[in-house]
C-alpha cells in the first residue's frame, strides 16, 4: 500500500502531506487515519508512547470521547528527503462546556511507501472562552478553502 505523495518531499508535496492529514484528523474517524501510519508506527504524544495501528486506533477513539467538537488546522513548518515539520492547533471542549485551544508541533517520518512511522507530538492546551474560539466550519467535512490558515489568524 502506497501513500502519496511520497518522499523526497517537495514544497508543493510536503503540503500537499500536512493537508492531507489535516483532512484526515478532522474526520475524527480513528480507522481511516490509521492507515497513513505503518503497520508499526510509533508515536510520541505529549506523555504518551503509543505503538502500532491497533494503537493508534484505541488512542484516537479514546482521544475523540474526551474531545469534542475537534477541529484542527495544521501548517507545514520544515521539510527534508522523508520528514515533515508541522505546527498545529485545535479546539475542542470537554463534556462539562471548557473549551479549549491545543497548540503543537509535530516532527514526521515517511518511509518509501509514503507511511508515516514516527510521529513526534508536544502539545500544550490552553483554556478559552467559548468567545475567543477562531476555528468555525461545519464539522462533517474538511476546514474551507477559504477558511483562514494558522498564520492568517497570527497563531
Amino acid at each position: 500500500m502506497t501513500r502519496p505523495p511520497l518522499p523526497p518531499f517537495t514544497a508543493v508535496t510536503a503540503a500537499q502531506k500536512v493537508r492531507a492529514a489535516e483532512d484526515a484528523w478532522n474526520t475524527r474517524d480513528p480507522e481511516r487515519i490509521s492507515l497513513a501510519y505503518s503497520v508499526d508506527s510509533w508515536w510520541r504524544n505529549r506523555s504518551t508512547f503509543v505503538q502500532g495501528r491497533a494503537a493508534i486506533v484505541d488512542f484516537l477513539a479514546d482521544k475523540w470521547q474526551r474531545e469534542l467538537d475537534y477541529r484542527l488546522i495544521k501548517e507545514l513548518w520544515a521539510f527534508t528527503g522523508d520528514v515533515i515539520a508541522v505546527r498545529f492547533a485545535y479546539e475542542y471542549r470537554t463534556a462539562e462546556g471548557q473549551w479549549f485551544r491545543a497548540y503543537g508541533n509535530e516532527n514526521w517520518r515517511f518511509d518509501e511507501d509514503g507511511l508515516m512511522t514516527h510521529r513526534h507530538a508536544s502539545i500544550n492546551d490552553v483554556a478559552i472562552d467559548a468567545s475567543e474560539r477562531l476555528f468555525f466550519w461545519d464539522a462533517s467535512g474538511p476546514r474551507p478553502a477559504d477558511h483562514p490558515s494558522l498564520s492568517d489568524l497570527g497563531l
